[in-house]
């Protein structure tokens, strides 16, 4: 179901009170400015665990590798507890690497004057008036871009296909609201 379906008044309804929007969404609407004119989309990849539960699940790894190194070491192998060190430093590693991954984002500024697509990697990676914006949806939603004078920037790639249809309803709806073709 459509935003603008949803919230039939004006575009500040449209953009500031969706009734779906929930706490943990891959997909943040958040004001954009101080005036109220406008939205931004906040993107973030899904993530399965939260902070502490990564901690857990290290702790868990690493007590029951030590429980058998230890027993290796009780049975007569000297070299299990340096394994088990060095083992503990590559699954903390990979661990910090694969958080540090789900700290990437997209922010989608939509206002009346510029639409502005910033990554967290490379920052504003795209900028043009909403006017002129089309907003390009390929092979049945798996790609999702915004394109203008040439220009194409993809928007979304890490969400899932659900999140990533929810994406475009919104974008289309904030673009029309911006450009003024939902009148």
């Amino acid at each position: 179901m459509k935003l603008a379906a949803k919230c039939a008044g004006s575009y500040h309804l449209t953009v500031f009170r969706s009734p779906d929007r929930v706490a943990d969404d891959m997909i943040e609407m958040v004001p954009s400015s101080w005036d109220g004119h406008g939205a931004r989309l906040r993107l973030r990849p899904p993530r399965a665990l939260t902070r502490r539960q990564f901690v857990m699940l290290f702790v868990a790894l690493s007590g029951a590798m030590w429980i058998v190194a230890m027993l290796g070491w009780w049975g007569g192998n000297a070299f299990a507890p340096a394994f088990a060190f060095l083992h503990s430093a590559i699954v903390a590693t990979a661990l910090r690497a694969l958080w540090r991954s789900g700290d990437r984002g997209e922010d989608i500024s939509i206002g009346p004057d510029a639409v502005e697509v910033t990554t967290s990697v490379s920052g504003a990676v795209f900028r043009a008036h909403p006017y002129w914006v089309r907003l390009c949806i390929e092979r049945d939603g798996e790609r999702i871009s915004l394109a203008s004078s040439g220009r194409q920037v993809q928007v979304g790639n890490f969400l899932g296909p659900a999140e990533r249809r929810e994406l475009a309803d919104r974008l289309q709806d904030l673009l029309a609201a911006a450009s003024g073709r939902n009148r």
